[in-house]
């Protein structure tokens, strides 16, 4: 009885997590650059039960196996294995801003566990080191810096900042910005073999696990990419198919409660009235 209310318990906090899981994904669906997590749902190792037929019989003896006969396998519940993001390419839609920048994907080479590689813009963290995001909506500030909406300085191919008089600038599909016709900087985009290595943090940031910098994508072996001025890449959020995840996901911790009520009732019986016998 006791074992139920385990397993039961495995179940909801297994969805709850994936509940949550998935609100986050569809409050970002408006989210510039945002990557939707995805979710693997395992059981644990289930326990296989035996029976000894002689109880008579010393420890050692019971254990084998003409003393034991097989029950059956006892399964413990399932657990949220892990959370990974999707990093596929939202659609890319134009916002008519200047300083708005989109990466187009064009070939990313697969590392070799069969993991397709991402590309980033570079940020400079103010903890130290560099911060990587998808979401090119960024901005001029008081100082001309190119910054994003969080106020990150957006940083060069050399790892610079870029400062420029105004945003009337030109960005082409190399990542090089002109202004008078003069390349002044170039975008900083970093490439990672293996995204699902990187730490997800607050307003759509990555980070490499040990605060080391992502190689430059720009010459990177069999990687293609081009950026685009005025507009944005979306999330890549299916809000359609989340909403259907959601109310699976809500169902199914529904059914676990249910379940658990029904252990309950059945232990409140026995301590008020077997108890009574």
């Amino acid at each position: 009885m006791f074992k139920g209310f385990y397993t039961v318990a495995t179940g909801m906090i297994a969805q709850q997590r994936r509940t949550e899981l998935l609100t986050n994904n569809l409050s970002n669906a408006n989210t510039p650059g945002f990557k939707a997590d995805q979710s693997t749902i395992r059981s644990f190792p289930d326990m296989l039960m035996s029976s000894v037929g002689n109880t008579n019989a010393t420890a050692k003896q019971q254990m084998g196996s003409q003393y034991m006969s097989q029950v059956g396998a006892l399964n413990t519940g399932i657990y949220m294995q892990e959370t990974l993001p999707n990093y596929i390419q939202g659609q890319i839609y134009n916002t008519d801003f200047s300083t708005d920048m989109a990466l187009i994907d064009g070939y990313l080479p697969q590392n070799e566990e069969g993991i397709t590689g991402s590309i980033f813009f570079r940020l400079a963290h103010p903890d130290g080191g560099e911060a990587y995001t998808r979401n090119g909506n960024f901005t001029l500030d008081g100082q001309g810096n190119l910054v994003n909406a969080q106020g990150l300085y957006v940083l060069s191919d050399t790892g610079q900042r870029i400062q420029l008089p105004n945003d009337d600038f030109r960005l082409d599909e190399t990542g090089a910005i002109y202004v008078n016709n003069q390349q002044v900087a170039r975008v900083g985009v970093s490439f990672s073999a293996n995204p699902n290595m990187l730490r997800k943090q607050d307003n759509g940031l990555v980070r490499t696990e040990n605060g080391e910098n992502l190689p430059t994508a720009y010459g990177a072996n069999g990687v293609a990419f081009t950026l685009r001025q005025n507009y944005l890449e979306r999330s890549n959020v299916d809000s359609g198919r989340t909403m259907t995840d959601l109310m699976t996901a809500y169902r199914a911790f529904e059914a676990n409660q249910k379940v658990l009520q029904a252990y309950d009732r059945s232990m409140e019986k026995a301590v008020n009235e077997i108890g009574k016998v």
